[in-house]
């Protein structure tokens, strides 16, 4: 199936007229807004886009993709859908229990997810990463060749290892965060973020390269600076190496940004925000953050499972707005932003959800 990208531009156009129009406005008493400053006012409320988008089992992220396409983890169904804009599933992926999902800048989807193998004369399950090629079969997914990344033959000794996240930089290198118990070993520590960069081989293809982990993280540490289960990583959409780390770990910064710097004297990973400086960084803000997402403004949003809700800060981490609760969430996993638009994989009911600022409909 080929792609009519401008018949589809137009289509979007028109439809997008009809989600406004079926938007419910969220109860005012399921926001906390911002006090001090900031861009919140007291009008300002997340406007619910209807209709909701069903038919999921247990979601564990959303995306949405370069081209742009949205992509589900849809980890109970074990499969990624692949979705436009206006909610028409356009293709699904047999894939055993997809957690995350990113994507490079020549189009191809990095998975964290799982897969059985035979070792010893018993079927063993572990925790995987895959690359799919889209562009060589036009976004036809199911039709994709997929490569498993992940786990190396050294990692079959390692069982209860898992791949929880990944995020791709300008130069399609990308990160891969990993977590499991066994962390005595300062070489290869099941907690971890991996370093992953694209070699060119002589008949002009690339070759992902797996060249170490991100040094400087403590992989059960309960400050700054610590791989201790990190559960999402988010990539800047710019030409820096920068990125956030969620965590569920033992830790009491349960969200940490980290700023890539290169000059004489270091190069490496440095925490972007000091504990206790903004309401990012106090202490025990999170219960059990599974994913983050930024906007075009830099703003962050982060999805809360342990609280059911999603947490607004601007790029100076201020909080900005926290809005759910039981009463619109179960266990949020994942989140995404896109045109203004904000969904949420509420993984605990099965759902996509998208919301809209009420001054974007003015």
């Amino acid at each position: 199936m080929l792609f009519n990208y401008k018949t589809y531009l137009l289509i979007l156009l028109i439809v997008t007229g009809f989600f406004f129009s079926c938007a419910d406005k969220l109860d005012l008493t399921e926001l906390e807004l911002d006090d001090g400053g900031g861009n919140v006012t007291g009008d300002t409320v997340y406007i619910q886009i209807n209709p909701v988008w069903e038919g999921f089992n247990r979601p564990e992220d959303v995306m949405i993709g370069r081209e742009p396409f949205i992509y589900v983890a849809d980890t109970d169904n074990n499969r990624i859908v692949l979705l436009n804009l206006d909610g028409q599933i356009l293709g699904t992926r047999a894939i055993q229990r997809p957690v995350a999902l990113a994507q490079d800048y020549r189009l191809n989807l990095l998975v964290c997810a799982q897969f059985d193998t035979v070792i010893g004369g018993q079927t063993q399950t572990y925790s995987a990463v895959y690359k799919i090629d889209l562009v060589s079969v036009n976004h036809q997914i199911e039709l994709a060749p997929v490569k498993r990344i992940l786990p190396r033959p050294q990692d079959f000794a390692q069982p209860l290892r898992e791949y929880t996240g990944a995020c791709v930089f300008y130069d399609n290198s990308y990160l891969i965060s990993r977590k499991g118990p066994n962390n005595s070993n300062q070489i290869d520590p099941d907690n971890a973020v991996l370093i992953f960069v694209q070699k060119k081989l002589s008949n002009g293809t690339y070759k992902d390269s797996l060249v170490g982990r991100v040094p400087l993280l403590d992989p059960t540490g309960s400050g700054i600076m610590s791989a201790n289960q990190v559960s999402s990583l988010t990539s800047y959409n710019s030409r820096n190496f920068n990125i956030n780390l969620t965590l569920v770990g033992d830790n009491s910064f349960r969200f940490q940004p980290l700023e890539y710097i290169s000059s004489p004297d270091f190069t490496g990973y440095r925490i972007a925000l000091q504990p206790l400086s903004r309401d990012l960084m106090m202490p025990g803000i999170f219960s059990q953050p599974e994913g983050s997402a930024l906007d075009n403004s830099g703003n962050i949003f982060i999805a809360d499972a342990g609280k059911d809700s999603i947490y607004k800060f601007n790029s100076f981490g201020d909080k900005l707005q926290i809005f759910g609760g039981s009463e619109i969430f179960n266990q949020p996993y994942g989140v995404a932003f896109y045109d203004k638009t904000l969904y949420v994989a509420d993984t605990g009911n099965n759902r996509i959800l998208r919301f809209i600022l009420s001054t974007e409909l003015q």
